[in-house]
């Protein structure tokens, strides 16, 4: 789906921390007009990006130029990755020289993934600018919330001084561009087996809570092979990502327009009990629902 960012004309973007401990949910499959670079400052994430997995540790760098399909599909419990969204507009006013000149394209011909493992002083450079220019603006506790489920029709990115903060998104633009022209692009990963792509795609289905049996049956093959290759394509189990999902679609019930309850936000959310529910979301956050104030 093509993702609505609601970034007002006097931004040129935004900037926040993602940490797994506040960042809800798991995304559903999305793309959006701007160009997106991933600094990953803690443990692991995991993402799907045309049809291919690949797993980011601390200091990698990673783009998601506009349009392009990504999904995040797991996190380390101590994962945190900065997230920050440069608009069209700012990237045709702010690179001009010919060094720049591959941010205005749509994609690089020369790889469908463009990520690089940063050298330990150019990481910490770069964390520090972005440290710097997350400190203001919307609360860190918000932003995870919106950006982690999409963003409410409602939301809308503010910060006190956009002045000060398109400045400081274009420096980290231009310096993340030449950080990775320093580097040799990450390679590319062998595309995903087809049964497994099929499998994610009806497990990201809002209303499919089907049984593994019954998908593995869909699918044509049995449950212990789509299980097993499930797990050597994505490194995560079946039962794992279908529990991500469903806490996607948790807080999407329970912080959506629609009033209701923890039990039933769960239950609609695919959970079988409120205890399965409690149980999933601690091991995710590492406390129950109640302690991290909902």
């Amino acid at each position: 789906m093509l993702e609505t960012l609601h970034i007002p004309e006097e931004y040129d973007g935004f900037i926040f921390l993602a940490e797994a401990v506040r960042n809800p949910p798991i995304l559903q499959p999305h793309r959006h007009v701007e160009l997106e670079v991933n600094l990953v400052v803690d443990g692991e994430v995991t993402y799907v990006i045309d049809r291919k997995r690949y797993v980011f540790k601390k200091g990698s760098l990673l783009w998601f130029f506009p349009e392009q399909k990504h999904q995040l599909i797991d996190r380390s419990k101590d994962a945190a990755y900065y997230v920050a969204v440069f608009t069209p507009m700012m990237i045709s006013e702010c690179c001009k020289g010919e060094r720049y000149a591959e941010l205005k394209k749509d994609n690089l011909s020369y790889c469908d993934t463009l990520y690089t493992q940063l050298a330990p002083a150019e990481f910490t450079r770069l964390r520090s600018s972005m440290d710097r220019l997350a400190t203001e603006g919307i609360d860190a506790d918000e932003l995870n919330r919106e950006s982690g489920f999409g963003q409410s029709k409602h939301f809308r990115f503010s910060h006190p001084d956009p002045d000060w903060l398109n400045a400081g998104l274009r420096n980290i633009l231009l310096a993340s561009w030449r950080f990775q022209q320093g580097h040799e692009t990450g390679k590319a990963n062998p595309t995903m087996h087809h049964i497994v792509r099929r499998a994610i795609e009806q497990l990201n289905q809002q209303d499919d809570n089907s049984d593994l049996s019954t998908l593995a049956k869909s699918i044509g093959v049995s449950t212990s092979y789509l299980s097993r290759l499930f797990l050597e394509e994505t490194g995560l189990t079946m039962t794992r990502f279908r529990n991500n999902q469903r806490l996607r679609r948790f807080w999407e019930n329970y912080q959506g327009q629609r009033k209701t309850t923890l039990l039933g936000a769960a239950l609609d959310a695919g959970f079988g009990s409120y205890a399965q529910f409690y149980r999933v979301y601690r091991e995710a956050y590492g406390e129950g629902p109640r302690r991290t104030g909902m």
